[in-house]
């Protein structure tokens, strides 16, 4: 019987690059969008269903995995792949802000993943990708919101193996480093610091550091770790990918937490005397 993948985030970067590999792979692909009219280079793919998909849309999240369901009879892996990043003083955010970047990468993955296991239970099997990030490992400045979804995305995926592993179900996390992809542009909260006194000087030098920050062009690099967790059956549940992710995760596990932060300090420019 031929596999299923739902992925969200499906218009650009890693889920558009997934969707492709996946179909290259002769799975059947349900690629979900906020848009799916954006889906102009797979939607006359064979055995790919594009169709819409908002994760601060519950309506819209069942009405998809039920399409999905309808048409291909089963969903044998989710890719939660959708969200975006938020940059600035945490004093500076507003209440949008805040519950935008939760709705998004954490709320919503969440309200995907439900939506999706009552199927897989019933099947007694199944493998939940979620797409989490170096930063769910380890911090940047100014990025406190974005950290604080990635950190939940990787305690809860840990966590639900023991409550999914006996009912047949995996649970993966792939943490991506630097790649050029929407990420930085248009999927990206540049909130700032506002008139807050004392973050505009250290937050444009952070900024700057981000713009001169090495990033892969190769999504595709990325979609194949994706495929790979989804097909490999073992119980690795993290998995780094590019480069800078490698080597970061090593210089983090050899240091301690006030050097690996005097470390990043010093990489943006920060004074933290």
């Amino acid at each position: 019987m031929k596999k299923t993948v739902l992925i969200t985030g499906a218009s650009s970067g890693f889920g558009k690059a997934a969707v492709e590999l996946f179909h290259e792979k002769g799975w059947n692909v349900v690629a979900t969008l906020r848009t799916p009219e954006a889906a102009t280079s797979f939607s006359s793919l064979s055995n790919v269903l594009v169709t819409r998909l908002d994760v601060t849309d519950k309506e819209s999240i069942k009405a998809a995995v039920a399409t999905a369901i309808k048409q291909f009879g089963h969903i044998d892996v989710l890719v939660n792949n959708a969200g975006f990043g938020a940059a600035g003083a945490l004093e500076a955010a507003t209440d949008q802000d805040i519950r935008q970047q939760f709705d998004v990468n954490l709320f919503g993955l969440i309200d995907v993943t439900k939506a999706v296991l009552p199927a897989m239970r019933a099947r007694k099997e199944g493998t939940i990708i979620n797409i989490s990030s170096i930063g769910g490992r380890f911090t940047f400045p100014f990025s406190s919101l974005y950290h604080a979804t990635k950190f939940a995305v990787e305690g809860l995926t840990e966590s639900l193996q023991y409550e999914l592993n006996p009912l047949g179900i995996r649970l993966k996390l792939v943490e991506p480093g630097g790649y050029k992809t929407d990420f930085a542009g248009r999927s990206m909260n540049y909130y700032g610091t506002g008139n807050v006194e004392g973050y505009q000087e250290p937050f444009t030098r952070f900024i700057s550091k981000v713009d001169e920050w090495p990033m892969s062009e190769n999504t595709y690099e990325v979609a194949e770790v994706i495929y790979q967790a989804a097909t490999d059956g073992t119980e690795q549940l993290r998995y780094p990918v590019g480069q800078d992710a490698i080597e970061l995760f090593k210089v983090r596990s050899q240091m301690d937490d006030a050097s690996f932060k005097a470390m990043m300090a010093g990489y943006v420019g920060l004074n933290l005397a």
